[in-house]
């Protein structure tokens, strides 16, 4: 290609608001050390306010005021390489999505996004079109000016692995790795970002913080965290759903003891640990929803007495059992939180109760005087999916003040 027309066509791409070193590429481009990058779609302005005015409140079931997007939006899914940490750090490939605002920019601020539980092997930030949680993030974030990463967790995505649900170093290593692997891309696409803030839902708060914890174990700067109906301490949540229970907790908290047994089964390597805990009506339907082989959702019980064994009704049973133990340790804020953290919490949370959402204020703020670095921040008498669209506005506000 002549001078004169690579001229023409960086002048073009620039006219379309494209950068013309990497608007359109067809097929992964590798960078290093297993790191691959391939472009998926461009969002314009159009589309990303008809996310944010139409799609999110029939997601949420609220309407919210979000701020317009500014901008288009290229959306790219990195593949790279991770290890699981429970099984001896056994090599493995997984995928993640990377935002990049479609500006003449070179430099953003980067938001890593962790999603919530999905029942869809592909319901995940790297296809976002099946992901309307994702969606709403790259118009609010992506569609102003932040770049947007979100790891598609161990199991999912492309990931041949079984699901990690809930497990704690596997959240930990493919978050921290897509941190790594992105800005390596960024470098490829001679881009940069300046600053880090982490962001996530439901169980994606949950390993917001986790990785909050890992990224500053390694001594990697973070500007702020925030998530909404995290559940920060499991352990708590389920004693919760079994001994405790609320008139208006949700049906499908059936799927949190499902999907947690058979990942904590494989991951752990503890054969048999689903059936210890899931009751033999029910055990081969559940496997199916875990595998995500088809079946009928309406076929598991929403009645936590027919789906568990009886004896895990008593705490001190629960506490001792194989399962409990794990459980007892799937905690992500019990250390000296050195970061600027608000978990969002709502008040009529049909999963989340108020005092796992604000566990982690609650704990820092125990230390002698305090630690004010978390803060707990109440949405409102919102749902789970309304907590969620309440707070990323919010996020965002506070994001900006960073």
């Amino acid at each position: 290609m002549s001078l004169f027309i690579r001229a023409v066509l960086a002048a073009v791409l620039f006219l379309l608001g494209m950068s013309p070193s990497f608007a359109t590429q067809k097929g992964p481009i590798d960078v290093s050390n297993g790191i691959k990058y391939e472009f998926l779609a461009r969002w314009d302005v159009d589309q990303l306010n008809k996310i944010l005015k139409v799609d999110t409140p029939e997601f949420a079931g609220i309407t919210v005021p979000y701020t317009p997007a500014r901008n288009a939006v290229r959306l790219y899914r990195i593949t790279y390489n991770s290890v699981i940490p429970e099984m001896g750090n056994k090599p493995t490939v997984t995928s993640g999505l990377l935002a990049v605002p479609d500006t003449d920019g070179k430099s953003f601020p980067t938001v890593s996004y962790q999603h919530g539980t999905v029942y869809g092997k592909q319901q995940v930030p790297s296809f976002a079109e099946q992901s309307p949680e994702t969606q709403l993030m790259i118009a609010q974030f992506a569609g102003q000016g932040y770049m947007l990463i979100g790891a598609d967790y161990f199991g999912l995505g492309i990931s041949t692995e079984p699901e990690g649900y809930m497990v704690k170093g596997s959240h930990q290593q493919a978050t921290y790795d897509l941190v790594v692997a992105s800005r390596a891309v960024l470098a490829d696409m001679k881009l940069s970002s300046d600053k880090l803030f982490l962001a996530g839902w439901s169980q994606g708060g949950f390993v917001t913080m986790a990785m909050l914890e890992k990224l500053e174990m390694v001594g990697l700067k973070v500007d702020g965290a925030a998530t909404a109906s995290a559940p920060l301490d499991v352990y708590a949540l389920m004693e919760g759903f079994l001994v405790y229970p609320r008139k208006f907790d949700a049906v499908w908290l059936n799927s949190i003891m499902i999907l947690s047994s058979f990942a904590y089964e494989n991951y752990y390597g503890i054969p048999g640990l689903a059936h210890s805990l899931l009751t033999d009506e029910y055990y081969d339907i559940a496997k199916k929803a875990y595998d995500r082989q088809p079946f009928n959702p309406a076929d598991i019980t929403t009645d936590l007495h027919k789906l568990i064994r009886p004896e895990y009704f008593d705490p001190h049973y629960f506490a001792n059992s194989a399962f409990g133990k794990l459980i007892a340790n799937a905690q992500s804020y019990r250390w000296v939180i050195k970061s600027p953290v608000r978990n969002y919490y709502g008040e009529t949370d049909e999963a989340i109760t108020t005092g796992v959402g604000r566990m982690a204020m609650t704990y820092a703020q125990s230390m002698g005087s305090g630690n004010t670095n978390v803060e707990a921040v109440s949405t409102g008498k919102t749902t789970h999916r309304g907590t969620f669209a309440t707070a990323v506005p919010q996020w965002k506000i506070w994001f900006d003040s960073k």
